[in-house]
């Protein structure tokens, strides 16, 4: 595990510390690292919350993934909670895919 990795890991540990957010985690999408962030139904993704995570390069991933001028994280619902995903743009682009060549 690199340093980052572990500083993400610590990183989502701390934001299950927030009210509404029911859980978080480290995944990976192709090629990039993601921080996944469950929000309780019914409840915003809170501000400081987003803010922390652009402090560490941490970017909503349709603002890293699309054209669209507004930066959305959230992607859809998982059991009683909306799922945000957030781009690591940090190390974007240096993890192994799980695709095999």
């Amino acid at each position: 595990m690199t340093d980052r990795q572990a500083a993400l890991r610590t990183l989502a540990g701390e934001l299950t510390d927030y009210e509404p957010i029911t859980d978080a985690f480290l995944a990976k999408s192709f090629t990039d690292q993601l921080l996944i962030v469950d929000v309780r139904d019914g409840a915003s993704l809170p501000a400081a919350v987003t803010d922390k995570l652009a402090d560490r390069d941490l970017r909503p991933a349709e603002s890293v993934y699309s054209e669209d001028e507004t930066p959305q994280s959230a992607v859809g619902n998982v059991g009683n909670a909306t799922r945000h995903h957030f781009v690591d743009v940090r190390t974007r682009g240096s993890h192994r895919s799980y695709v095999v060549e």
